[in-house]
């Protein structure tokens, strides 16, 4: 494994631990309860993904296509809602969350998305709700105040392009979700997503009225651009030039963990690229994405023998350490505890 020849050094203040998606290696993701290990954990920011309802609700849900993360498929008065839609410009087939209403999709149950590597959280399935934006705030705010500590939420708004031709566009409606609770009108947010105008309508619409919201680019490696800007690559906005242009809307990005250190022909960690360096130097913090415990998703050089499947703690620990000594400043994990660990040196 190549490490960098000294530990480079953030720009943030406090490198912060995110629950992706709360604490799905140990919950269903998306849900109060993934949510609520995540805090226990110790992670000082959650994420939940919003997409929208027919009715126009914001909830929690990784994609809009719910047949993988619910008991959908199950209920019989939804087959015939099963379909074929393109997003993105990718044909999915499935249920989808804006062919239902709050009601109804309140009827369903949360289910494990990875049963065949987390096969210990399907234990949990049929147990939670999908829960709503407005419920997931009204949690954390909740935690925050028994925890006597404050604790960050980093919205990803989902396949903003696609909503918004359906008609059911998100992004007012996150900002007057956030601007209904006491809680997010002052804690640290920090919406995120993978295309481009939505932020930089999100920072003509900010200014300088909501300094406890800060904005995040996702990035992809490789040739995927933008839903909404074909024109360009992901591996173009990753370029000193891309990152100056971002930093005119965006305050961090987040790339994928393998654009910061790539992994050779052997699956080991090669060399670092320069993206932490670079970003920094146009004045963006880095929050790469994600860190994830079964040896199934680490790095050659951080896996052990007990199988594809197998928690591995350690391994998990020490790949997240090699990456804190690129500079990153916060990072997604499904873990945060291990993240925890990681970062504070335990």
């Amino acid at each position: 494994m190549s490490t960098p020849a000294a530990t480079a050094t953030p720009i943030a203040s406090k490198v912060l631990v995110i629950g992706h998606r709360g604490a799905s290696a140990l919950r269903p993701e998306h849900t109060l309860a993934s949510y609520a290990v995540a805090i226990e954990d110790g992670a000082d920011v959650v994420e939940p993904d919003l997409v929208s309802t027919k009715d126009g609700v914001l909830v929690v849900r990784h994609e809009n296509e719910i047949g993988g993360t619910t008991d959908v498929a199950s209920h019989p008065e939804f087959a015939a809602r099963r379909t074929t839609k393109k997003v993105d410009g990718v044909a999915i087939t499935g249920w989808f969350t804006e062919d239902f209403t709050l009601v109804e999709l309140k009827t369903l149950r949360a289910r494990e998305r990875l049963a065949d590597i987390r096969k210990a959280n399907t234990a949990f399935d049929g147990q939670f709700s999908v829960p709503t934006f407005d419920e997931m705030i009204e949690f954390v705010a909740a935690e925050a105040s028994a925890r006597r500590r404050i604790i960050g939420i980093i919205p990803e708004i989902k396949h903003s392009t696609y909503f918004r031709g359906i008609g059911l566009p998100m992004e007012d409606k996150v900002l007057a979700t956030l601007a209904a609770h006491a809680y997010t009108r002052t804690a640290p947010v920090e919406i995120q997503s993978f295309e481009v105008g939505n932020l930089k309508y999100l920072r003509g619409k900010l200014g300088a009225s909501r300094p406890n919201i800060r904005l995040l680019q996702l990035m992809e490696a490789g040739a995927e651009h933008p839903a909404d800007e074909p024109s360009t690559t992901y591996a173009a906005m990753m370029s000193p030039a891309g990152l100056k242009a971002v930093a005119a809307y965006a305050d961090a990005i987040g790339p994928s963990t393998r654009s910061i250190i790539p992994l050779g022909a052997d699956g080991r960690l090669a060399a670092p690229t320069t993206l932490v360096r670079d970003a920094h130097a146009a004045g963006l913090e880095v929050h790469p994405y994600t860190f994830r415990p079964e040896n199934h998703f680490l790095a050659a050089d951080f896996r052990n023998a007990a199988g594809d499947a197998t928690r591995n703690e350690a391994g998990s620990v020490a790949e997240i350490r090699a990456y804190l000594a690129t500079g990153i400043d916060a990072f997604f994990t499904d873990d945060p505890a291990l993240g925890r660990r990681a970062v504070d040196g335990r």
